[in-house]
C-alpha cells in the first residue's frame, strides 16, 4: 500500500465527492427496491402477469442480489473495489433500461435478475471503499451515518416516487429514473474513487468455494421466498432448505481447509463482526414489518393511496435522517457503538410495541405519528451496527466484510418477508373464518406480525448486550482540512 500526497482541500473535496457517489449508488439501489412495490398492480395489468408470476418481479431481484453479495465483496478485494463498483453500477443501469423497455413478463423478470446482479456488485464493495477512504474514527463515523441514512431515504422516497410516477406517467418510469442517476454516478466515480488494483486472484480465487456459497445462498433465498406458496413443512421447503444448508456447510468446511479461501474464516473471530451480523439479521427481519406491513396496513385497512402512504411514512425517514446525520456520530464517539445500538433497539421495540395496538380506525396524529417518530431508533442503531460490522476488517478484507454485512441484511430481509407475511396472512385467514370483517382480520394479522417483530428485536438486544464487548472509545480529534496528517489517499 502506498500513500499519495495531495493538497488538503483537494483531498477533502475528493473524499466528499467519493462519499457522495457511494451514497448515491446505495440510494439508487434501495430506491429501486421500494419503488417497484407500489407499481406492482400496474405492471400486472399491463404485462399480463399471473398472481404467482408477479411475485417474481421482486423474487428474481432478491435471489440474485442476496446470493452474490459475498462473492462480489471478495472479488472486489481481489480485483479492485473500484472496478467492481463501476461494473456493478453499469450493469444495474443497463438492466434498468431493459426493465423499462420490457413488453413481456419474461423480459422484465430477466431484467430484474440482472438488476440484482448489478446491485450486488456495487453495494458489496461500497462499505469497503468507505472504510478504507475514511480511516480517522470521527470522519468514518460521519461517513457511515451518511451512508446509513441513504437506506432509509431511498426506501421512503421510493414509496412516494413510485406512486407519483405510476399515477402521473406509467410504471416504465420507475425504472427509467435510474438512468440519469446511474450515468451521473459513473461519471463522477471514475475520477474520484480511489484506485486500487486489489490483492490478486491468487490470494483467494477459490472457485469451488464460490460455487458452494453462491448456489447455497441462491437456493436458500429461493426456498424462503417460496415459503408462502408451499408452507414451512412442505416437501419442497424442507428439501431445498436441507440442500441449501448442505451447500453452505460444505462452503464453511472448504474455507477452513482451502489454501486460498474465498472467505477467510478469521473475519468471524471478531466478536464485534460476528455479533453485528447476527444482530443485523434479526433487526432487519423485524423491521420488515415496519417498512412493508405498515404500508399494507395504511392501504388495505385505512384506504390510503400509494402516494399518500409514502407521505404518511415520510416523518420516519425525516427523524432517521436527523438522528443519523446530526446525532449518531457524536453519540458513538461519546458513549460507544454498543451503548448507542442498545438505545436504538429500545426505541425500535417501542415502535413495534405501539403497532401491536394500532386500531382498525386509526387517527394519524395520535395512533401513527408517534410510531413514525420512534423510528428514530433506526438512525441510532444502523450507523453503530455498521461500524461494529466493519470493525474487524483488515484493508485486504474490507470488501469481504462489506459483502458479508450486506448478505446478512438480505438474509434478514428474506426471512422477514417469509416469516412475518406468512404469520400475518394465516392469522387474518383464521379471523375471517371466525366472522371478523376484512379490515379487522387484516389488522389482527398485522398485530401478530408486529408482535413477532418486537420479539426479534428483544433477541437482537440480548445478543448485543451479551456478545458485544463494552469497549471504551478513544476519542480522536477530527483532522482539519489543513492538517498535513490527513492529506493522503491510500491506494493499492
Amino acid at each position: 500500500m502506498s500513500a499519495v500526497s495531495a493538497s488538503p482541500p483537494a483531498v477533502s473535496r475528493s473524499r466528499r465527492l467519493a462519499l457522495g457517489v457511494i451514497a448515491t449508488g446505495m440510494l439508487m439501489i434501495i430506491l429501486d427496491g421500494s419503488i417497484v412495490t407500489v407499481a406492482m398492480p400496474a405492471i400486472q395489468d399491463d404485462l399480463g402477469f399471473s398472481p404467482a408470476g408477479l411475485s417474481w418481479v421482486v423474487n428474481a431481484y432478491l435471489i440474485a442480489f442476496g446470493s452474490l453479495l459475498l462473492l462480489a465483496g471478495r472479488l472486489g478485494d481481489l480485483i479492485g473495489r473500484k472496478r467492481m463498483f463501476l461494473a456493478g453500477t453499469a450493469v444495474f443501469t443497463a438492466a434498468s433500461l431493459l426493465a423499462a423497455a420490457a413488453t413481456s413478463p419474461a423480459v422484465l423478470i430477466a431484467a430484474r435478475f440482472l438488476q440484482g446482479v448489478g446491485s450486488a456488485m456495487a453495494s458489496a464493495v461500497s462499505l469497503g471503499i468507505l472504510v478504507t477512504l475514511f480511516t480517522e474514527p470521527k470522519e468514518r463515523a460521519k461517513a457511515i451515518a451518511v451512508f446509513s441514512f441513504t437506506g432509509a431515504a431511498g426506501a421512503s422516497i421510493g414509496q412516494v416516487l413510485g406512486g407519483v410516477l405510476t399515477d402521473a406517467l406509467n410504471w416504465h418510469w420507475i425504472f427509467l429514473i435510474n438512468l440519469p442517476i446511474g450515468v451521473a454516478a459513473l461519471a463522477i466515480a471514475v475520477p474520484v474513487l480511489p484506485a486500487d488494483r486489489g490483492i490478486g486472484l491468487r490470494a483467494g480465487a477459490d472457485v469451488i468455494g464460490a460455487l458452494f456459497v453462491t448456489a447455497g445462498l441462491m437456493l436458500g433465498i429461493y426456498t424462503v421466498v417460496k415459503v408462502e406458496d408451499h408452507g414451512w413443512t412442505a416437501a419442497p421447503t424442507l428439501g431445498f432448505g436441507a440442500l441449501s444448508l448442505l451447500l453452505l456447510t460444505a462452503f464453511v468446511v472448504r474455507q477452513a481447509t482451502a489454501r486460498t479461501p474465498l472467505m477467510p474464516l478469521r473475519i468471524l473471530r471478531s466478536r464485534s463482526v460476528a455479533g453485528a451480523n447476527l444482530i443485523q439479521m434479526l433487526m432487519v427481519a423485524a423491521l420488515f414489518s415496519f417498512q412493508i406491513l405498515v404500508a399494507l396496513y395504511l392501504q388495505k385497512v385505512q384506504g390510503y393511496g400509494a402516494a399518500r402512504t409514502g407521505l404518511a411514512m415520510l416523518p420516519a425517514a425525516a427523524v432517521i435522517g436527523v438522528v443519523s446525520l446530526s446525532v449518531s456520530a457524536r453519540l458513538n464517539a461519546r458513549f460507544g457503538e454498543r451503548n448507542v445500538l442498545l438505545a436504538g433497539l429500545v426505541l425500535l421495540m417501542g415502535t413495534l410495541g405501539l403497532l401491536t395496538r394500532v386500531p382498525v380506525h386509526a387517527d394519524y396524529l395520535t395512533d401513527l405519528l408517534p410510531v413514525m417518530l420512534l423510528a428514530a431508533g433506526f438512525g441510532l442503531a444502523l450507523p453503530a451496527l455498521t461500524t461494529l460490522g466493519m470493525s474487524g476488517a483488515k484493508a485486504d478484507d474490507a470488501g469481504l466484510a462489506s459483502g458479508l454485512f450486506n448478505t446478512t441484511q438480505q438474509i434478514g430481509m428474506s426471512l422477514g418477508v417469509a416469516v412475518l407475511s406468512t404469520l400475518a396472512a394465516s392469522r387474518s385467514d383464521r379471523l375471517l373464518a371466525a366472522g371478523e370483517s376484512r379490515a379487522e382480520a387484516l389488522t389482527g394479522g398485522y398485530h401478530l406480525a408486529f408482535a413477532v417483530g418486537a420479539g426479534l428485536l428483544v433477541a437482537a438486544f440480548a445478543v448485543a448486550f451479551t456478545v458485544l464487548s463494552q469497549g471504551k472509545r478513544q476519542p480522536h480529534p477530527a483532522p482539519s482540512d489543513a492538517d498535513p496528517a490527513a492529506t493522503h489517499v491510500t491506494a493499492a
